[in-house]
């Protein structure tokens, strides 16, 4: 599935190919809510198909809707960029990110401008550019623009988390720490979880669960179970946080050698979002080393099947 929906963005943002099933223009905006929907519950084979036709359909839109094309390529460019990283795509990552800036900055929304600065910066990280990963995310949190609504500090929040685990990967245990405990500061002031269209949502369980990874990425797993043991899974906001939550575990419980805890974390992840679990490299490549450094459970082995992991 992640390899399909990787081919047919891939067509559509080079132009390459043709829908023959694109939607009115009055139809795009329920269109693009289903797109989100798509993406929270991890629905990634309804999002192979609808997604990259939002993408053509965007370019397809004339000047006299200039204003709907710029929101809708921004919208569709901003999540396909977050797909494109949950699949290890960097090559069109980096070209959906930019385009997403591009129309961002062409639409002058301040959300989008710092949702695409975000996603900007987790492809630096990605690509072991950490300093440079941090100075994006946190110049983005500085602009004035977000400090007018609370959608805008919501942003914030989520450019200082992410720039929290870009310091994790650079080794600096102490800096995560402090940048972790400032979104969370954010967030208890926000009170509850303030919903975005650009991203699932942020809440103080939002960010305990990048802290999560923040840990881990510092090489302290045991750091990581604990911050997982102060978050009850079903506080966050979708099944796609949910997912990642128990993927993060795993890979903690994996580091530990506790191969049964992390076997059942992975069938958790699947349980929540099977379609998410089978696609995710990260995950897939998770089970492959379960499968080669031990004993091969039946139902190891059974994941390893269903995820094409097998050996």
């Amino acid at each position: 599935m992640g390899q399909l929906l990787i081919g047919r963005l891939r067509d559509a943002m080079l132009g390459i190919g043709q829908d023959h099933d694109l939607r009115a223009h009055e139809q795009l905006p329920v269109e693009l809510a289903r797109v989100h929907v798509d993406f929270h519950t991890c629905n990634y084979a309804s999002l192979a198909v609808r997604l990259p036709r939002l993408i053509r359909a965007g370019h397809l839109l004339g000047s006299d809707a200039e204003g709907d094309r710029l929101d809708l390529l921004g919208q569709s460019y901003l999540l396909a960029t977050r797909m494109l990283v949950k699949l290890d795509e960097q090559q069109l990552g980096w070209m959906a990110a930019d385009r997403a800036r591009q129309v961002a900055e062409a639409g002058g929304h301040p959300l989008a401008v710092a949702e695409a600065a975000r996603n900007l910066a987790v492809l630096a990280r990605r690509a072991g550019w950490e300093e440079q990963a941090l100075s994006i995310a946190l110049n983005a949190a500085d602009a004035p623009a977000l400090r007018a609504s609370r959608s805008g500090a919501a942003e914030r929040g989520l450019l200082i988390q992410s720039a929290a685990y870009s310091a994790a990967r650079g080794g600096d245990r102490e800096g995560m720490r402090e940048l972790t405990d400032e979104a969370a500061a954010i967030a208890a002031g926000l009170g509850g979880t303030t919903a975005l269209r650009d991203h699932g949502g942020f809440s103080l369980a939002t960010v305990q669960l990048h802290r999560i990874s923040a840990e881990f990425s510092t090489g302290d797993p045991s750091a990581a179970l604990d911050a997982a043991r102060a978050l009850p899974p079903q506080s966050l906001p979708s099944v796609e946080r949910r997912a990642r939550y128990y993927a993060d575990v795993a890979a903690a419980l994996a580091q530990r050698g506790r191969r049964d805890e992390c076997v059942a974390a992975l069938l958790a992840a699947e349980h929540q979002a099977p379609q998410e679990t089978h696609s995710r490299p990260a995950v897939r490549s998770l089970i492959s080393g379960l499968l080669m450094s031990g004993r091969a459970t039946p139902e190891l082995r059974a994941l390893a099947a269903r995820a094409g992991a097998l050996p």
